[in-house]
């Protein structure tokens, strides 16, 4: 890897840090954590890990889908957002790649 990829890598990481803290602050409010867990430039993907309270919150999907949403239209190099909670390392919610419609998606209550 080129310091050229690894200094893009590092300022995408430092805006999905942002992104979160300034859409997401109640995550981290409500007892809540989120963690980038892989970020690959090349395909475009992220993998965020959402922890503390959120493992079990019962809104916990709709701040996944609310996530995905936000963040593939906010940040472009990113396509797809893997979002995942609970214990495991099973995706919470299906990949959204920002192809569906945006009127029939769930949306979150902030």
């Amino acid at each position: 890897m080129s310091t050229e990829t690894q200094a893009t890598e590092e300022d995408v990481r430092e805006r999905i840090r942002l992104f979160m803290m300034r859409n997401f602050p109640q995550i981290q409010m409500h007892g809540g954590s989120a963690a980038i867990q892989d970020l690959d430039l090349e395909n475009g993907e992220v993998s965020i890990s959402l922890g503390g309270a959120c493992s079990g919150c019962g809104i916990s999907p709709m701040t996944v889908q609310a996530l995905k949403h936000r963040l593939v239209a906010e940040i472009p190099e990113i396509n797809a957002v893997h979002a995942y909670t609970g214990m495991d390392s099973t995706p919470s919610m299906p990949s959204f790649s920002g192809s569906e419609d945006d009127e029939n998606r769930p949306q979150a209550p902030f």
